[in-house]
């Protein structure tokens, strides 16, 4: 996948994609250059007056591009759920679905409203959430693939089992490091379980390297009077590091649309410690593929969001 770029996409018309936290950055990049190459997009986000600036800004890139906005919470699983509903009752079938929103190293803890611990329950229970929700509609698709972001900060992480929503100590960088692990194991196991259960899937995941987006200042300034210490760092060195958001949207467009993508695996960027670069195969840390901790995640997110696979075992 040397110098893979968006000229490598091949066709997709005919696909139907959904596009999680596609209102900026890397969701906004990926949906852009999905209805570039034909598909029909649907952009879920929080903020429909941004969804709206956002479909306006694909369709003058790309007259004709069939694309619409989609109500999507993932800090609220009611929210989640509702989405899932309105897809699933408007939607023939879901051939791509790409889970990229995010929020990282807030500083002072919050809850979702569901009581989690917001980096993970936004990051990763509420994309678990609607992954398995929308999986009867994903294996009506046509050779379907769920994309679901990771980061380098994957490498530090541990799944604090004892204290998963960081009750007794919350570390800003250890939630996010921890949200960001746990969206790989999710990735990972469900490629195991589509495998074992004959489900017509692939899950893959992906890593934008060190891309510049609102990712970097939105969760650390979150609460505070003035930029983060990571914000003005980010700002310093980051002409020097960094890639833009649309470089950093190959790694999840090549695990989305390229023939050689392979489930289980993670791509991201190849140049330096997989900042900036062209999409590759990303290396993942050996502790990562302990299936022990993929099934007890997994069980884990179960009992927590209330959602499990059961109809898409039986469809």
């Amino acid at each position: 996948m040397t110098d893979w770029t968006l000229e490598d996409i091949v066709p997709q018309a005919g696909r139907i994609a959904v596009v999680t936290g596609a209102t900026s950055g890397i969701g906004y990049e990926a949906a852009l250059a999905l209805a570039g190459a034909g598909a029909r997009v649907i952009l879920a986000s929080r903020n429909e007056a941004k969804g709206a600036e956002m479909l306006a800004r694909i369709r003058s890139a790309h007259p004709g591009a069939e694309v619409s906005f989609e109500p999507l919470d993932l800090a609220s699983l009611k929210s989640v759920a509702d989405c899932a509903d309105r897809l699933s009752r408007t939607l023939p079938r879901l051939d791509l679905l790409i889970n990229n929103a995010g929020v990282m190293a807030i500083p002072a803890r919050h809850v979702t409203e569901d009581g989690f611990e917001m980096q993970l329950g936004a990051n990763y229970f509420g994309h678990f959430a609607l992954t398995l929700r929308l999986l009867p509609l994903i294996r009506a698709g046509q050779s379907p693939r769920v994309v679901t972001l990771s980061s380098l900060a994957h490498r530090s992480g541990r799944i604090h089992f004892d204290d998963l929503q960081f009750q007794r100590s919350y570390k800003p960088w250890a939630a996010y490091c921890q949200s960001k692990l746990a969206t790989l194991l999710f990735s990972m196991e469900l490629e195991r379980r589509a495998r074992a259960n004959n489900w017509r899937l692939m899950s893959t995941a992906a890593h934008p390297g060190f891309s510049r987006t609102g990712l970097q200042s939105a969760g650390p300034n979150m609460g505070l009077d003035r930029p983060s210490l990571f914000d003005r760092l980010s700002n310093l060195i980051g002409p020097f590091v960094a890639q833009s958001a649309a470089a950093g949207a190959l790694p999840t467009l090549c695990a989305a649309t390229s023939p050689d993508a392979k489930g289980g695996t993670l791509y991201g960027p190849d140049g330096f410690y997989e900042m900036k670069g062209s999409p590759r195969k990303s290396k993942i840390v050996p502790s990562a593929f302990d299936q022990t901790v993929w099934r007890r995640l997994w069980d884990v997110s179960e009992q927590l969001t209330g959602v499990t696979p059961a109809l898409a075992e039986a469809a």
